[in-house]
């Protein structure tokens, strides 16, 4: 294996993340479900911020998300994600250097905004995420630069870009990479409508023999493969990858390793907002990982920091999470 300089290497969408609460009825009058993903233009996206009466902004997307939180874990992260040349782009590399990330992707010049995701909170702590991809569907192959992903232990894709045609090529791209290289080509199928768009589109990359470790969560993994039966599905994920991890909501999770299945339960928290729960789970389980931890014990850092996350509103740690490592006894 080649040299590792960092623990983690994101890709995905560069989304600047604008929460804000409602209740049920804002749902009903945009005619969306609840807990789902959509993805939305620039009118669209309009009329959903014309629901909220207070919100916050924060730099967010899912991969975004998950590297701030290896970060945050002490883990050495970097990401590639496509900004544009504006004040909303400015912010979001800002906001990603100060999190301890590398993220030298360079901006989308003369095009679309940076994108947005307009997350609806409800008072049960659901979210139902509303996205403007912008300038963030841009992302090539060329971007994924010579050395970045070799350098990577583990190199995570984000199924949510899977949607622009470009962007996947750059996926299949860096998964060969990192797998050349003797390194970890990780993904998240990220939300169970995104499983319905690339049904497909995932099985082959999953079947490929250049993913090491998925993440999915209940609803995902049941989508993937068409079925109502929660264990059949998470056994048949585990057929397709060396490791699979399955978040089960206050369940915990369960880890499908070399043929044996091992759940971990959730951490215990008081639950605020359930944005950013499987981005944070998938970081402290990658940073276990990369550092030698069991499978097991890799799960129990993973539900630490995704219990830290829901605790607040917001998809960003707002404590430092290797303090909280350390006092629950993780050495790495």
């Amino acid at each position: 294996m080649t040299d590792v300089r960092f623990d983690v290497l994101g890709i995905g969408n560069a989304i600047f993340d604008i929460l804000g609460h409602v209740h049920d009825d804002a749902l009903e009058r945009l005619g969306v479900a609840k807990g789902s993903m959509r993805l939305v233009n620039e009118e669209e996206a309009r009329a959903v911020d014309d629901q909220l009466t207070d919100s916050v902004r924060v730099s967010g997307g899912s991969a975004g998300n998950t590297v701030a939180g290896v970060a945050s874990l002490g883990g050495r992260a970097a990401f590639i994600g496509k900004v544009a040349d504006d004040a909303n782009g400015e912010a979001y590399v800002h906001d990603m250097r100060h999190a301890g990330v590398a993220f030298t992707t360079p901006p989308l010049i003369g095009g679309a905004p940076t994108a947005t995701s307009t997350i609806l909170v409800t008072p049960d702590g659901e979210r139902t995420m509303n996205t403007f991809l912008g300038a963030s569907q841009e992302l090539t192959e060329a971007d994924i630069v010579d050395g970045l992903v070799e350098a990577a232990a583990i190199t995570f894709l984000e199924g949510y870009l899977f949607d622009p045609p470009a962007a996947m090529a750059a996926f299949y791209l860096a998964a060969k990479r990192a797998t050349a290289a003797g390194k970890i080509a990780a993904i998240t199928l990220s939300d169970s409508f995104c499983v319905e768009r690339h049904r497909d589109d995932f099985m082959t990359i999953l079947s490929g023999g250049t993913i090491g470790l998925c993440f999915a969560n209940a609803s995902e993994v049941k989508s993937l493969f068409q079925t109502d039966d929660f264990d059949a599905a998470a056994a048949r994920l585990g057929e397709l990858v060396p490791t699979a991890v399955v978040t089960m909501s206050e369940k915990g999770a369960r880890v499908i390793t070399g043929g044996e299945a091992i759940d971990v339960p959730a951490g215990k928290t008081k639950v605020v907002d359930l944005t950013g729960a499987g981005d944070l789970f998938a970081g402290g389980y990658m940073l276990g990982h990369a550092r030698g931890l069991a499978p097991a014990e890799c799960a129990r850092l993973g539900a630490l920091c995704a219990a830290e996350v829901i605790s607040h509103f917001g998809a960003r740690p707002q404590t430092t999470l290797a303090d909280l490592a350390k006092d629950a006894g993780f050495t790495f």
